[in-house]
């Protein structure tokens, strides 16, 4: 079998690909290298480099390689940025994933994953299970939503049939620390390995599941070999939410260095957000690893992967599309 990876040079596409190769299945990663690296694809892995916004590369792709897969977690996954760079947002989110979806209808896939986000869920619905009807807070969520919507009505319409996947907070080797707007596990790394002050947005007291990449990577990959799993969606990650005051102690101990802490303004997000398993469980349950990896030992692993990558400079983002309300240390970073 041959698979079609979106966003495989990045973290977690990267791991997927691995679980993929390891299952023997050929793989073509195709990949912009905006947010992943080259050294992240596995070798064994054809790279593409190339923007989803290439509609006729894309039509050659499926043209040549007849993916009976297609994996696609390619996304600009900044969920409090993206109420500032709406067009963006939809272009890269929505809009990218509609041509890869035509391509997949097409050419007749035999099965179509995407990793959606539980921002699909928005405000006030805690914990989280798949038969809550989403109210998206922001418009990434909106833009993963918009996608989920779409691929049940090319099932209905043309018969495709999709797996959906609602991760949550993941972290983990490989993850793009650098990134100044996104991933607070790998912010704080990031901080600390630079003798920086972490910076928390609001009180701290905000919950969220922190979920190491190995308990999501293999299972997302082979579900494609599951007839059950087929025109479901899943939430999929740790069961246990913490706050980011208790993530931040957990990282400084696990790295042994308190560079201290600033608390800044608040800013527009979800306060509380975990999500709820037991479909996954259920239905799923043998993707899983037997012993799931616990948040500190998946810490603890980053940790060691980061000192020896070191500090990465991140990209600032230039094109701010709307500047009100921009906090005041992504203004300074943007310009806007």
């Amino acid at each position: 079998m041959r698979s079609l990876v979106t966003g495989g040079a990045g973290f977690m596409g990267s791991h997927v690909v691995d679980s993929l190769i390891d299952s023997g299945q050929e793989v073509v990663v195709l990949d912009d290298l905006s947010g992943g690296f080259r050294e992240n694809v596995n070798e064994k892995a054809e790279l593409v480099e190339a923007s989803l916004e290439d509609e006729k590369l894309i039509d050659w792709l499926f043209h040549c390689h007849h993916f009976a897969y297609v994996y696609h977690l390619a996304a600009y996954a900044a969920e409090g940025l993206s109420h500032h760079i709406r067009e963006f947002n939809y272009k890269n989110n929505l809009l990218n994933s509609i041509k890869l979806i035509n391509a997949a209808i097409r050419y007749n896939c035999k099965c179509f994953v995407f990793t959606s986000s539980i921002a699909v869920y928005g405000f006030r619905q805690v914990p989280m299970t798949e038969d809550m009807i989403p109210k998206p807070e922001d418009p990434y969520g909106i833009a993963k939503y918009a996608v989920e919507l779409d691929l049940e009505a090319a099932n209905r319409v043309f018969g495709l049939p999709y797996i959906i996947f609602r991760p949550h907070n993941v972290f983990g080797v490989r993850q793009n620390i650098g990134d100044p707007y996104r991933n607070v596990v790998g912010i704080f790394m990031n901080q600390i390995l630079q003798g920086l002050p972490c910076t928390i947005f609001g009180d701290g007291f905000q919950t969220r599941a922190f979920t190491p990449i190995e308990n999501v990577a293999s299972a997302i990959a082979r579900s494609v070999g599951y007839a059950c799993a087929q025109n479901q969606v899943f939430n999929i990650g740790a069961d246990f939410p913490c706050s980011v005051n208790l993530l931040l102690r957990e990282i400084q101990e696990v790295m042994g260095k308190d560079t201290g802490v600033v608390h800044l303004p608040p800013r527009t997000e979800v306060r509380h957000a975990y999500s709820n398993h037991s479909k996954f469980k259920q239905l799923l349950g043998v993707l899983g690893n037997k012993v799931e990896i616990p948040r500190l030992e998946g810490l603890s692993k980053m940790a060691k992967w980061a000192g020896e990558v070191g500090a990465r400079r991140g990209k600032a983002f230039n094109h701010i599309e709307v500047s009100q309300g921009l906090p005041e240390s992504w203004r300074r970073l943007s310009n806007a």
